[in-house]
């Protein structure tokens, strides 16, 4: 399959799991919302050759896959599902850390917007953490573990801005999760929380292999 297929049949299931929030969840719901992502991973899977690790991009999308379909079948397997998100970014810390642009400058505002992500990571901690129960330990190295990722995107200096853009809309909507699951009711939660992963995961595998496409070769267009 080409990749604008991939990216239509991406598109059309993410919104479809957004417009059918109130009804969720309904027979096959975990299986569309695992396409919004998966279509993604088998887009990265197959710019193998083309593009620098971009298996390693379709490991982490395969396993955010894994996490959304897991979250969405049973509210008893979300210590599974932050598992699987676990691996999801201990992958992408993997890919950017490989792919970091090198340049011996030091840029103030990249250095500047990673230490407000840890401050605001800590902050959400230390409110957060103290009402999860038994889940303290995992929910602490999954804020841990996101945060690395975060931060390892803005340090990457990507060519295109959308992967740090992406890593940080993912950190907003696992921090609206938490808030709502953890402290307080968040207002349109299911939509708020949907949009900005979707589009997190958007900016940061797109964003990545448009990075890298040989000259004059859009990976994206086919």
């Amino acid at each position: 399959m080409r990749p604008r297929p991939l990216l239509y049949i991406s598109a059309a299931t993410s919104a479809f799991y957004l417009l059918t929030q109130r009804w969720q969840p309904f027979p096959g719901s975990a299986l569309v919302k695992g396409c919004a992502v998966g279509a993604l991973a088998v887009l990265a899977l197959r710019a193998r050759g083309r593009r620098r690790d971009a298996g390693v991009l379709a490991l982490g999308l395969a396993f955010s896959t894994v996490g959304d379909i897991l979250l969405d079948l049973d509210p008893r397997l979300f210590a599974f599902g932050l598992g699987a998100f676990l691996l999801t970014h201990l992958t992408y810390i993997c890919l950017f850390v490989r792919n970091r642009t090198r340049e011996r400058r030091r840029d103030p505002a990249h250095f500047a917007a990673v230490l407000l992500v840890v401050l605001s990571s800590a902050a959400l901690s230390v409110w957060i953490v103290p009402s999860t129960g038994g889940l303290a330990v995992p929910v602490v190295l999954y804020i841990c573990a996101l945060t690395a990722m975060v931060s390892t995107a803005i340090l990457a200096r990507s060519r295109q801005p959308w992967v740090a853009v992406g890593a940080i809309l993912f950190l907003i909507s696992d921090a609206l999760l938490a808030i709502h699951k953890f402290k307080t009711p968040v207002p349109l939660r299911d939509y708020l929380v949907w949009s900005t992963y979707y589009l997190g995961q958007c900016g940061i595998a797109l964003g990545y292999l448009a990075s890298g496409r040989e000259a004059g070769q859009s990976m994206l267009t086919g």
